[in-house]
């Protein structure tokens, strides 16, 4: 199969990077956030966030610095709304999903279309997407010394022990986080990787004749 093809049977994550968009996070994680999105970028995959500004912002912009993807999820239902009533960027995205469904809905519209969320510093939130992501059983990477959330969820786990509290993961290295969560992902998709190894799946372009699509009905 041409490489080209090749390419298509590997998987890409929807890294979501949550954070602040303004307070003191944001001027003392700025540059961990934007390591976050580089570090998603290098690693082949995709940052999602939510379209605003600050720390996932930056994360953005990381992204596309290392030539990767970002797409944003706005609370605003279209981009003139986006811009004039929300005030938020447009630049550093390759495609907006205008949501329209406002601040909490557009953070759970987020983490739903995210493999995984990402904490970097912030704030009530930042708080809300890192639960709605534990209740949804994603994998959770928070970057313990940015401040804010991030340096209050290991505290908040110890109290109260959520059941899926292993699938947290926590480090003070922004590469060293995102390789870690993409193996948590790996593993998690495990199956679904050996299946595109052995080309069982019939929606790749060329399929073999020995493996048609099956018929509806």
């Amino acid at each position: 199969m041409p490489d080209d093809l090749e390419d298509l049977k590997r998987l890409r994550y929807s890294v979501c990077v949550s954070g602040a968009a303004a307070g003191q996070t944001v001027k003392g994680s700025r540059d961990l956030a934007e390591q976050l999105g580089k570090a998603v970028a290098e690693s082949g995959h995709t940052v999602t966030t939510g379209a605003t500004i600050g720390l996932p912002y930056f994360a953005a912009y990381g992204a596309k610095l290392a030539g990767g993807k970002s797409i944003g999820f706005s609370p605003a239902n279209s981009l003139r709304e986006h811009i004039r009533k929300y005030r938020l960027p447009h630049d550093v995205f390759d495609f907006i999903n205008f949501t329209g469904l406002s601040y909490v809905g557009r953070d759970l519209y987020l983490v739903q279309s995210s493999d995984a969320v990402i904490t970097v510093g912030g704030r009530f939130g930042s708080l809300h997407e890192f639960t709605s992501a534990l209740e949804a059983h994603k994998p959770c990477g928070v970057l313990l010394g940015s401040g804010g959330t991030a340096d209050l969820i290991p505290e908040l786990l110890k109290t109260l022990e959520p059941p899926d509290g292993d699938l947290v993961i926590f480090d003070d290295d922004p590469t060293r986080l995102i390789h870690k969560v993409v193996k948590l992902l790996d593993e998690k998709y495990a199956d679904i990787h050996e299946d595109l190894k052995r080309d069982q799946h019939w929606y790749l372009h060329r399929v073999s004749q020995q493996n048609p699509p099956p018929r509806a009905g």
